[in-house]
């Protein structure tokens, strides 16, 4: 059995997606603290070649507050939806799937709960059925943590409750975890690197990689898609 925990991103890139479509549970960290300036409520798209930041606004409120915590503006002010509609509709409306996508995207941005965890939820468990991605995905904050545990014990302990014989997290976690302390739990850890091969074209640009999904959905059919989430390999922590 297979687990993969991450916090929830808007709109992330194809490796978030390999992760999810790798394990037999994706459990979305909803009650860890919110990050700023981090890609909880924003991303990166392709404009005129470069990449270009797009952002839905939040709603002010302590920066301590978890993910579950925060909500987004749009209901009060759509003003930053739209924003953030028109930045995608100037930046792919020349590309191949864009008349496919773009009504998809319209849809996730326009639900109807801003709270932001139920929100990015929504989106990841939304583009997840469009690739038939078939991952049961859970919610941490129902397996009632602790608050005295650290998060790799969280982590482990909810490996334990769904008794997983493998963790896999991001690559760019990989100073965060012992694999001598998942080992002793018996929990093989692995991380997921995705291969430097991908790449697909997008328009006549040099390929910018780790754009958000939205960059891939825009320019690929979904078979195709599906084949590059299986353009991975798991490797060995170091710790």
């Amino acid at each position: 059995m297979d687990v993969s925990i991450m916090q929830p991103y808007l709109f992330p890139y194809i490796g978030y997606f390999q992760m999810i479509n790798c394990s037999d549970y994706f459990v979305i960290a909803d009650d860890v603290q919110f990050i700023r300036k981090g890609w909880i409520n924003r991303n990166r798209i392709l404009l005129n070649g470069e990449p270009l930041l797009i952002t839905l606004p939040l709603n002010r409120d302590s920066s301590f507050l978890d993910i579950n915590k925060r909500s987004f503006v749009m209901q009060s002010d759509p003003r930053g939806s739209r924003a953030f509609l028109n930045k995608i509709v100037n930046s792919y409306r020349k590309a191949p799937e864009f008349k496919l996508i773009y009504p998809l995207i319209e849809v996730i941005v326009n639900f109807s709960n801003n709270n932001v965890a139920e929100f990015l939820t929504n989106s990841i468990k939304e583009i997840c059925v469009f690739l038939d991605i078939e991952t049961e995905i859970l919610i941490e904050s129902s397996f009632l943590l602790s608050p005295e545990l650290d998060y790799q014990d969280s982590v482990i302990y909810v490996c334990k409750e769904l008794k997983a014989k493998r963790y896999i997290n991001s690559i760019g976690g990989m100073d965060l975890y012992s694999k001598r302390k998942f080992a002793e739990n018996g929990i093989e850890l692995k991380f997921i690197k995705t291969r430097e091969t991908l790449e697909y074209r997008q328009f006549y640009y040099q390929f910018v990689p780790n754009l958000s999904i939205i960059d891939v959905m825009m320019f690929n059919p979904r078979d195709r898609i599906k084949a590059m989430l299986t353009e991975y390999d798991l490797v060995e922590g170091h710790n």
